[in-house]
């Protein structure tokens, strides 16, 4: 049989312009989801494409989608909610799944429980391939290697401006929200000295030269701690010893993020605290419209900046990226990954990261079809 691509959420905002962007490049993903109205509808939008239902949380619906070899792309954030039946079906049919999750502990559960047993099965797994977190991987990798042996320690920072009527707007989704609200109070994770380290987020802050001036970002976990080190010790720089991923979303508040992260893990542990706060974040979310607001995409530009230091503190090579709004990115990216492996495939079993799975020239070039360049 035809090796084919799947895409899971095909009816959400990120999946429908996922499944725009694989359109505009010649694919027909089969569409994927729980409504076959909306699914119909969806289709014929884009040129009469093949439909399946399939329901995000039943995982032998999702398994029913895919053969071995197929790509599966999923789109159904909340990760930690509604990701979990997608990634594992990929594993059990020996295909090779992409999804949209740029949240941190779902990626972790990617790497640490479910690509061991993608080895096994032949299947290859590419968790976070979208703005969160491949731009920002590629700028660390590009500095990595820039700065080459001497390199002691990598910060990434991902950053967006806007200008004018876009700073008024709704930026992100509700499903991109959701999913904040939904890791706010889990733990993160650094990169240091060989292995992953437990931490809160937010636990550090610092700032980055982006646009002409200074500006903050406070501590993540992310692909980087993953990808990175593993770059490092092809022997590009195996004296590495830190991974650190900041996200400068937050603006002037960036310092009030990192201070309150020290109360993170007091309140984590006292579930009715914690209940209450999810609350709370759900509560404000169920406000906000669907699908983020036009003209704050149009007006926001992305930036990824990737820092290469030695173990002096010393800056040996600075790489700064730069992209229209993160959806844009998010699909072309996974449009771009889909078709390229559906025809050629990736390298590698198990959980990869992009630089891993494509190699760094072949992923450069991927992200320049994205819209993704040096400034």
């Amino acid at each position: 049989m035809t090796a084919k691509i799947v895409l899971l959420g095909a009816t959400g905002y990120t999946g429908t312009r996922t499944a725009e962007a694989m359109t505009r490049r010649g694919l027909r993903p089969v569409l994927a989801g729980r409504n076959r109205e909306r699914l119909a509808t969806l289709a014929e939008r884009f040129g009469g494409l093949p439909i399946a239902t399939a329901d995000a949380t039943d995982p032998a619906s999702v398994r029913a989608l895919i053969d071995r070899g197929d790509v599966l792309v999923s789109t159904v954030g909340p990760f930690a909610k509604f990701g979990e039946a997608a990634v594992a079906a990929a594993v059990d049919a020996g295909a090779i799944y992409f999804d949209s999750t740029g949240e941190p502990p779902f990626i972790r559960r990617v790497f640490e429980h479910h690509g061991p047993a993608a080895a096994r099965t032949g299947a290859a797994l590419l968790t976070a391939f979208g703005n969160d977190y491949v731009p920002g991987t590629l700028a660390g990798a590009l500095a990595l290697t820039q700065a080459g042996v001497a390199t002691a320690a990598v910060h990434v920072g991902y950053f967006v401006t806007a200008s004018g009527a876009a700073q008024r707007g709704q930026a992100f989704s509700k499903g991109t929200l959701n999913s904040l609200v939904g890791v706010l109070l889990e733990p993160m994770y650094r990169w240091r000295d060989g292995a992953l380290r437990d931490e809160p987020a937010g636990a550090r802050y610092r700032t980055f030269y982006v646009a002409g001036k200074d500006r903050p970002g406070v501590s993540i976990g992310a692909i980087e701690q993953f990808a990175l080190p593993r770059l490092a010790a092809t022997g590009v720089a195996p004296r590495l010893r830190e991974v650190d991923v900041y996200l400068g979303w937050f603006g002037p508040i960036s310092r009030a993020v990192h201070l309150s992260s020290r109360a993170a893990p007091l309140f984590a542990k006292l579930e009715p605290v914690s209940k209450a706060l999810t609350a709370v974040g759900r509560l404000a979310v169920k406000r906000a419209a669907e699908e983020p607001n036009a003209a704050s995409l149009a007006g926001s530009t992305s930036y990824f900046v990737g820092e290469a230091f030695g173990a002096s503190g010393q800056r040996l090579a600075t790489v700064t990226l730069t992209a229209p709004d993160g959806y844009a990115i998010t699909a072309d990216l996974l449009a771009w990954g889909a078709g390229h492996a559906l025809e050629h495939g990736v390298t590698g079993l198990g959980a990869l990261d992009p630089v891993s799975g494509f190699g760094l020239d072949t992923l450069r070039a991927g992200a320049a079809e994205a819209g993704i360049v040096p400034v």
